[in-house]
């Protein structure tokens, strides 16, 4: 299969370079480097999809200061050789209310994962994301209240007291329509939903958090309903704190989101960050040029843009030794190789943080349709299945930047 670069609009005509030529010209990289497929490896499966690990038990610390694996959609996909490689104690994700319509929540894959990694010890986050995109929020009271409070009991009947942290909502403020995000509609639903989970909860041991707070570093996001979010949250004695997502173009804005929450929470709540990255830093450098050096070893052309590149490894993994080329010449990403630790430094230096989570693998929606204005999810993960052959241990690829940090800021 062939691959086109298409140049830069500044290189003139447009030229393209098929992926045989690059495998060719990559001289001492070359096809060794590249790798072939996992052996065994299964017709459809997913990329780099490992064993599930020994029936290791973990020792879990407390939810304070705690850097977390985080698997988003994908809790089906948790995988514990992969957390024991990352030394990963703790592990979030979250769960999709409508699937709670259609089966029974001890049944979903997802679900039964998680539960196999609190039962190993494992500290466990669980989101509960309600989609209302494109439709009305329903009102408290009304007949359309019924179907999300009867999905949220669906799913607490089956985690209360095995999983520690639920979190109400994941990223809300997307998660509906724009009227309704801008009146108290989505403060008056989620605040039911809170009240619910609380009752149901009782005296167990889950705790409970309002879910995240998403673009609150620019000041058109901060509005009387997110002001409202985290006094809800502040007022009711039930709840342990927020979370925020802070996706972000640098560490002075993650701050932004930090002291946004913190001015408003009782002095005994704590914030949750179980989504964390400088992506949007990443996304500005999508149309750089690729390092000269780089793009000379790999019979690129020159201008190949770094978009161009993530692209082509979407459609046809490199190999690990390519890969960590490409990243290490990326001086963009290198000058800030250290944001994990940094970052989590910051977080714990507030005392207020319970559990921040990092992206423990790549998923299929950041890795497909690759173009020069997509979100570079890709660059975030610590094994990299969409971009990187497996290795010969049968564990996905690494990114070698944030994969070391991870480990190391288990024990800082």
């Amino acid at each position: 299969m062939n691959e086109d670069f298409s140049a830069p609009a500044a290189a003139g005509a447009a030229r393209q370079l098929s992926r045989r030529r690059f495998l060719g010209a990559a001289g001492a990289l070359g096809l060794a480097v590249m790798g072939a497929a996992a052996p065994g490896a299964k017709a459809g499966s997913v990329p780099g999809s490992a064993s599930g690990g020994s029936a290791v038990h973990v020792t879990t610390p407390p939810a304070h200061g705690v850097l977390a694996a985080n698997y988003n959609q994908d809790l089906d996909l948790i995988d514990f050789a992969q957390l024991q490689a990352a030394s990963a104690s703790w592990l979030r994700g979250f769960s999709v209310m409508k699937d709670a319509a259609k089966s029974s929540a001890a049944a979903q894959s997802g679900v039964k994962k998680l539960l196999d990694a609190a039962g190993r010890g494992y500290g466990t986050v669980l989101t509960l994301k309600f989609q209302y995109q494109d439709q009305p929020l329903p009102a408290p009271g009304s007949k359309a209240m019924g179907t999300p409070l009867a999905q949220l009991q669906k799913v607490l009947a089956v985690v209360l007291d095995k999983v520690d942290i639920v979190v109400i909502g994941n990223e809300p403020f997307y998660e509906t329509t724009k009227a309704d995000r801008l009146s108290p509609r989505i403060n008056a639903f989620y605040e039911a939903l809170a009240r619910h989970a609380i009752e149901q909860r009782g005296q167990g041991r889950t705790q409970l958090y309002m879910g995240a707070l998403t673009g609150i570093d620019e000041a058109r996001n901060q509005t009387p309903q997110t002001d409202r979010w985290v006094r809800f949250a502040a007022r009711t004695a039930q709840l342990a704190g927020v979370d925020i997502h802070p996706h972000v173009a640098s560490m002075a804005n993650a701050r932004k989101y930090v002291d946004y929450v913190l001015s408003r929470l009782r002095p005994d709540q704590r914030f949750l960050a179980t989504e964390f990255s400088l992506v949007k830093l990443w996304k500005q450098h999508m149309k750089d040029p690729v390092d000269p050096g780089f793009a000379t070893r790999c019979g690129m052309p020159s201008g190949t843009q770094v978009w161009q590149v993530l692209k082509d490894a979407t459609r046809h993994r490199f190999g690990q030794e390519e890969w960590n080329d490409f990243l290490a010449t990326a001086s963009w990403l290198q000058a800030h190789r250290d944001f994990l630790t940094q970052q989590m430094a910051a977080f714990r230096a507030t005392g207020r943080l319970a559990v921040a989570g990092y992206g423990i693998s790549q998923d299929k929606g950041g890795a497909s349709d690759f173009t020069a204005d997509k979100t570079p999810w890709v660059l975030n993960s610590l094994f990299c299945p969409r971009t990187v052959r497996d290795g010969e241990n049968g564990l996905p690829g690494e990114n070698p930047v944030w994969l070391p940090e991870f480990r190391a800021a288990q024990h800082s």
